[in-house]
């Protein structure tokens, strides 16, 4: 399949320094090959701000238009959200080309990668609400859309002409999503009624949660060099060295700048993190620009209420570590997914984890009432355990949520 040939346009604001643009402009090229696109040229600017009616100031636009006259591309990207007259005005000057922004490339890349119901719905509500606001004055530009960067999912060319026909299906749409979200509820209710410990994996988009997942839990979610490789979350068992059996799951990649249509519409799918009893951060050591990526996730976690629940860090790529790294904090494990010792490592540094947030007891189980050691094994972490001769007692030491019902059960057993 050709890749579509586009330009990148992108404009440094008041305040964001050399580097963090630099890097700005890095991962829209990083979106744009991940939406199977090619970028041929790249034009920036620096502004205090955007200019109101075009982004650009006036002559690079101009600067613009004769670089799509030269090249002939098949779409222009902007590294950022633009205004519906923006757009609007942007691609009457430019002619034929196709005039998409950050966001837009985004909801395409989602609208590629989503395989379950809810994933495509929620791809379609986000890209529905972010079209609504643009119709007007884009009859002509709609007409031409063809399926490419930008223009996958609800079927642009006649939304122009039917408003009345998008609300309807935001509000069908938004009702579906309702009811997954009320059966994946019980799902989770389910799960607690188990009292199953829960560790989400939360990171970047492209930090490696879904390798480190595949892993831990030997299930077989996507994996690929790639932003945004897992949309729809799994969750899977993993069993720790003790023998401790958890629930694993894998989320959507965070980003920075992340659409607000796409926070608002994957909002089901991320409270499988408001959920977990710990959070995994897994952050990309490769990356120069690791920090702020940490940053990003950090405060998204915030924004979707979470920032109570415990979280460890996991450094990940340490086989390609950016030369500059130095952990941020020094509850963290440095890894690689790719080793298997580091992977023993991850399940060890979990499992400690995970008994930090317990509490020790001992018990002296009689020999009469085996079954409480299976309990024991299945639900606790048991540390250690011996028979008793003298006492005719299994004598066990280990680790067990206060949150458990076996942890009030114990007490007899003390």
């Amino acid at each position: 399949m050709s890749r579509e040939q586009a330009i990148i346009v992108g404009c440094q604001l008041h305040g964001i320094d050399d580097e963090r643009f630099r890097y700005s402009m890095e991962e829209l090229a990083a979106l744009v090959a991940t939406a199977n696109g090619e970028v041929v040229a790249e034009l920036t600017q620096k502004r205090e701000a955007p200019h109101p009616a075009t982004y650009i100031g006036k002559g690079k636009t101009e600067e613009l238009a004769a670089l799509v006259k030269q090249l002939t591309p098949d779409l222009v990207i902007f590294n950022s959200e633009l205004s519906p007259s923006q757009a609007r005005n942007l691609t009457n000057m430019l002619g034929e080309v196709k005039v998409i922004d950050r966001t837009q490339l985004i909801l395409d890349i989602f609208a590629r990668r989503a395989r379950s119901k809810e994933g495509k719905l929620q791809v379609e509500l986000a890209q529905l609400e972010y079209l609504l606001p643009r119709l007007g004055g884009q009859g002509a530009a709609l007409s031409r859309l063809g399926g490419g960067i930008g223009t996958r999912g609800p079927g642009e060319t006649k939304l122009e002409t039917d408003r009345r026909h998008i609300r309807r299906r935001i509000d069908d749409i938004k009702a579906e999503l309702r009811r997954i979200a009320e059966h994946r509820e019980r799902y989770r209710g389910r799960r607690q009624k188990n009292h199953a410990f829960q560790v989400a994996l939360v990171g970047y988009t492209n930090a490696g949660k879904s390798t480190i997942f595949n892993r831990l839990t030997a299930a077989d979610s996507f994996e690929e060099n790639l932003l945004f490789a897992t949309l729809d979350p799994l969750t899977r068992q993993c069993v720790l060295p003790c023998g401790y059996t958890v629930l694993v799951t894998d989320t959507v990649g965070f980003i920075q700048d992340l659409p607000t249509t796409l926070v608002a519409a994957f909002r089901s799918t991320l409270e499988e993190v408001t959920e977990a009893d710990l959070l995994l951060h897994i952050v990309d050591s490769s990356h120069p620009d690791y920090a702020e990526h940490e940053r990003t996730v950090l405060q998204l976690v915030a924004e979707l209420g979470a920032s109570s629940i415990p979280m460890v860090t996991v450094y990940n790529k340490r086989d390609r570590q950016a030369p500059e790294f130095i952990p941020t904090t020094t509850e963290a494990l440095v890894m690689s997914a790719l080793s298997a010792a580091d992977i023993e490592r991850l399940r060890a540094f979990l499992e400690e984890a995970i008994k930090r947030q317990m509490v020790l007891y001992h018990a002296s189980i009689p020999s009469g009432q085996g079954k409480w050691l299976a309990r024991l094994k299945a639900d606790t972490i048991l540390q250690q355990w011996r028979y008793n001769e003298q006492e005719g007692t299994y004598e066990c030491e280990g680790y067990v949520l206060p949150t458990h019902p076996l942890y009030r059960e114990l007490q007899s057993f003390q």
